[in-house]
């Protein structure tokens, strides 16, 4: 850390960290990039990094996952924030009258696999876990009973009363199975909206779209459920209205008879797998008890989220891992176990359980969208660029040229990632990121 306050550069090493937002863990590029006159052939410009600090240019690791990097998990919070808003109430290349269709926020849950030590609250009172006055006694002697009033942070949370009674196997494919089982409940929620309105699927697409947006998130006891946007559009998209029939009551009966009605089979196991009990079906309104900010809010958050809050890992395990070792849970290391097993079948092989092991079976995309439903993270993005590249013009950074007439020749090579334990103390003080998130950010790195 001294050496890096005393090297003559660390006005530019500080210029790259604050440029990249603060990323705990940037990417090292090391080349040059250059533009010049396509008709003359006269160099216009020319970049290198062989006068950066350590020959090397920092630019932001981009990840999604607020475990591994703060600063670029809210970065992309706050672009699916305005992603899901935008769909909402419009902005971002979507009209302001999409406000004005009918939308609903769904969340789907996941089936029981044993009971779990849960919080429960009612009326603002913490009830107890899992009373029960006749409970029976499990396989293995334990009642099946709790009596305490968990604390929000109390460990055993998403815990099995009998770890040996409860179902791994099957919360770890119901995880692998759960986005085909996403993908036939779109599939049934339209044929239902088609038949309660009298119209083939066909039909339907003439005067009805149905867009969404949504978000996996993990319970505590390590399954996943999903939180979505829906929403009623015209033929057109969001830009045209739907016709008067097409009501939020008729998609909250849609959406309640699909979640009912899709199952999801793993033939060489026989087992069939469907969403949970608990379905919440809320209509989002402007001015209402779940508004749009609260929605976009709430999406957004679980975006940059994964296992961690079961107690797992945010990277890979390798198959030669002593699993024994791993700093986890016991539950979290009794579903990896579980993948593990499970992932030695050839016949499970297209689950990839192995690999995704550390995900404790879930594979899919953490947030998704259909075509539809608004922008996309790819335009978000691409303004930001322009924005800093119209920056970088005005302060002389960079000279101003006409695009149509200029050859950009670049070679960049990869030369490594990351801070040393010394730059993160300084890009903590440099970006004013709290120091323990810092040190959480190395520790989950390493």
């Amino acid at each position: 850390m001294i050496s890096r306050l005393h090297d003559p550069n660390y006005d530019r090493w500080a210029s790259q960290i604050k440029r990249t937002g603060g990323c705990r863990q940037p990417i090292h590029l090391r080349g040059k990039v250059e533009h010049y006159d396509q008709a003359t052939g006269h160099l216009l410009h020319r970049y290198s990094t062989n006068q950066e600090p350590n020959g090397v240019l920092r630019v932001p690791c981009k990840t999604r996952r607020a475990s591994r990097c703060p600063a670029c998990a809210e970065v992309y919070r706050a672009d699916t924030y305005q992603l899901v808003r935008a769909g909402l109430v419009g902005g971002k290349g979507v009209p302001e009258t999409v406000s004005a269709h009918p939308c609903l926020f769904v969340t789907l849950t996941a089936p029981s696999f044993g009971a779990v030590h849960a919080r429960r609250e009612k009326n603002g009172k913490v009830l107890p876990c899992h009373a029960r006055r006749d409970a029976e006694t499990c396989p293995h002697g334990l009642v099946m009973s709790c009596t305490e009033r968990h604390g929000a942070d109390d460990p055993r949370l998403g815990e099995p009363l009998c770890p040996d009674c409860y179902d791994y196997d099957g919360s770890v494919l119901f995880n692998a199975i759960s986005p085909e089982l996403w993908r036939r409940f779109t599939l049934a929620l339209r044929r239902r909206f088609a038949r309660l309105n009298g119209l083939t699927v066909k039909a339907l697409r003439e005067h009805v779209s149905i867009a969404f947006a949504k978000v996996a998130e993990y319970q505590r006891r390590g399954v996943v459920h999903f939180h979505a946007v829906i929403r009623l559009d015209g033929p057109d998209g969001p830009g045209s209205p739907p016709p008067a029939w097409a009501t939020v009551d008729a998609l909250a009966q849609a959406v309640q008879h699909a979640a009912a009605a899709v199952t999801a089979e793993i033939k060489p196991l026989a087992r069939t797998f469907r969403w949970g009990t608990q379905l919440d079906v809320r209509p989002i309104t402007m001015d209402g008890d779940l508004t749009e900010q609260a929605v976009a809010a709430y999406i957004a958050k679980y975006a940059t989220k994964a296992a961690e809050c079961v107690g797992t890992l945010d990277r890979r395990i390798q198959p030669l891992d002593n699993l024994e070792a791993l700093p986890v849970r016991d539950h979290a290391r009794r579903l990896i176990a579980a993948c593990m097993r499970l992932g030695e079948n050839p016949a499970l092989a297209d689950l990839r359980l192995v690999q995704w092991a550390h995900m404790l079976g879930f594979r899919g995309h953490f947030s998704t969208k259909s075509r539809r439903y608004s922008t996309t993270l790819g335009e978000l993005r691409a303004a930001r660029e322009e924005h800093m590249r119209a920056e970088k013009i005005t302060t002389g950074r960079l000279p101003l040229f006409d695009e149509d007439t200029v050859l950009v020749v670049a070679h960049w090579q990869y030369a490594g990632q990351g801070l040393s334990a010394g730059d993160q103390l300084l890009a903590a003080a440099i970006t004013g990121t709290p120091l323990a998130d810092s040190l959480r950010s190395e520790a989950a790195h390493e």
